[in-house]
């Protein structure tokens, strides 16, 4: 049996306009039903805690239903021109790598966030948009709700499409200590070789 893509008119296009099309403008995003968090202030300030994030740095977490904090993972970005479908195989790499996929249930109950550290304001850049078309197809690919896309500047941290955001954290900011977080985070996670962490399941 032999499985394969249906021809689309993007498969006529140059590599630069075909990557165009893998893209979400915010208007498709805000239109897609993300779920809204209920406190991003605390997702930011924690993941801002655990990675300690430089321009250029993307954070993926998992959250459970009650939006606790189930894993994440940071890496480094430098892809250019931004390209959805990259990213998109990036961030599905890290998900498989820190926590169990939840394709046999009928419907996600854990949903991955995307915080984006970079240069530049709050506004909508096309890398933007191919981060939030990568985020969208990776969650689909790995059974998670696909949840809220966040940058983080130097102007502070917006939750994009949704109009939610603060000063700080920002790019240029300290950590806060975990100190100042009610529960005990679980231990961070960037590029490298699989650790106990990969041992340890999620609640399902």
């Amino acid at each position: 049996m032999t499985f394969g893509f249906a021809p689309s008119s993007a498969a006529s296009l140059s590599p630069s306009a075909a990557s165009a099309t893998r893209l979400l403008e915010p208007a498709e995003w805000a239109a897609a039903g993300i779920p809204l968090l209920r406190d991003p202030r605390e997702i930011v300030g924690g993941l801002h805690s655990r990675h300690r994030p430089k321009p250029a740095t993307a954070i993926v977490a998992v959250l459970d239903p009650d939006e606790r904090l189930r894993a994440s993972a940071s890496f480094t970005s430098r892809r250019v021109p931004a390209d959805g479908w990259m990213f998109r195989n990036t961030l599905l790499a890290q998900l498989r790598r820190v926590i169990p996929h939840d394709l046999r249930r009928r419907t996600p109950v854990r949903t991955a966030v995307l915080l984006y550290c970079r240069e530049g304001d709050a506004r909508w850049t096309e890398e933007d948009g191919a981060w939030m078309w990568g985020l969208r197809d990776a969650c689909t690919l790995h059974g998670l709700r696909c949840g809220a896309y966040i940058t983080l500047t130097r102007d502070g941290w917006q939750v994009l499409g949704e109009g939610r955001g603060g000063r700080r954290p920002n790019a240029a900011s300290v950590p806060e200590p975990f100190a100042t977080s009610e529960t005990s985070p679980p231990p961070p996670r960037t590029g490298g070789v699989a650790s106990d962490v990969l041992r340890r399941a999620a609640a399902r």
